[in-house]
């Protein structure tokens, strides 16, 4: 049995954080405020830029809008009227913003997430890897790298829409050390998504043309889905200093911690069947994933990525670059 559900901590988190702020005390963990608006793709320019205008006054850190919200005939760019509308709403309530174009680059038409910063600055551009649209008249180039940014509230990286369906696209993301994964998209996705989230621990947040934005931590449990007939507004906060370990080789350790840092650290979480436990901070100025790492604590990603590399160099070559032998082999 779980010790605290996910999605308890995460309202906890949230109650926390709006009211921390709200005193002007400093925050417990590492908090990010996102606002995700879902909607189809009939929305102007002018209602989006003002509700951002709306929402985002109420403090946020980040805005993530749909997978070519635009429109699919919409094609401009980087430096065309949706990135300047954005970056000026990015400078004005000083919040990153990821908004998605059919971006023009010379004879190159792409499926572009464009991620603003806190001064306006385009920061990155993540071009759709694969796109379902390379074979559709329309047709769609595609991207060749899978970029992941430090902001200063922590490591994000992108996919969008069709590359739920790839899991080198979600791996090279974790590979890299990313903590939230924003995938904007034309659909749902459902537990296709949520397989990334439990193989890949970080939190993911999608946005969708369908209306709806689902949530996922890094348990991969679903921890919100909100669907709306008109435009969705969903405004979540999450703990980046959560920490996500297995019981192999730590349990001792993590022992250790809790009952030296008791106001310090608590135990968020228990998965008895996963083997894995959550850490988190309890006060403000304390962050839960470096007093682990002081007490030798391994997290679960990089467990996994050592026993990976151990195992291999054992074997003498990468299990998976060669491809799985088959028994008739």
């Amino acid at each position: 049995m779980r010790a605290i559900s996910v999605f308890a901590a995460a309202t906890a988190a949230y109650i926390l954080c709006g009211t921390a702020q709200a005193a002007d005390l400093a925050p417990i963990g590492r908090p990010v405020r996102i606002l995700s608006l879902a909607f189809n793709l009939n929305v102007s320019l002018e209602a989006i830029r003002d509700l951002i205008d709306t929402e985002a006054a109420k403090g946020v850190d980040l805005v993530v809008l749909p997978e070519l919200w635009r429109g699919h005939e919409a094609i401009e760019t980087i430096d065309g009227p949706t990135t300047q509308a954005m970056s000026a709403l990015a400078r004005k309530h000083h919040t990153y913003i990821v908004s998605p174009i059919g971006r023009k680059d010379g004879d190159r038409h792409l499926n572009s997430a464009v991620l603003l910063d806190r001064s306006g600055k385009v920061v990155l551009i993540y071009d759709d890897v694969f796109p379902s649209e390379f074979d559709h008249k329309a047709k769609l180039d595609v991207g060749s790298s899978v970029p992941v940014y430090q902001a200063d509230f922590g490591r994000i990286g992108f996919a969008i829409c069709f590359d739920v369906n790839f899991p080198d696209i979600w791996k090279s993301l974790a590979d890299q050390g990313a903590e939230l994964v924003v995938w904007p998209s034309a659909y749902s996705a459902g537990t296709a998504l949520q397989a990334h989230a439990l193989t890949q621990h970080y939190y993911i947040v999608s946005t969708s043309s369908v209306r709806d934005c689902t949530v996922f931590d890094i348990t991969g449990e679903q921890i919100l889905y909100r669907k709306s007939n008109g435009i969705n507004v969903t405004h979540v906060t999450l703990d980046l200093d959560r920490g996500i370990y297995h019981n192999d080789l730590n349990i001792p350790k993590r022992n250790k911690l809790l009952a030296e840092h008791p106001e310090d650290v608590e135990l968020a979480e228990h998965l008895d069947r996963e083997g894995w436990f959550v850490l988190a901070a309890r006060r403000p100025g304390v962050s839960a994933r470096t007093l682990a790492r002081q007490y030798g604590l391994e997290e679960l990603r990089d467990y996994v990525n050592r026993c990976r590399r151990e195992l291999d160099a054992m074997r003498g070559w990468a299990f998976w670059e060669k491809g799985v032998p088959s028994a008739a082999q």
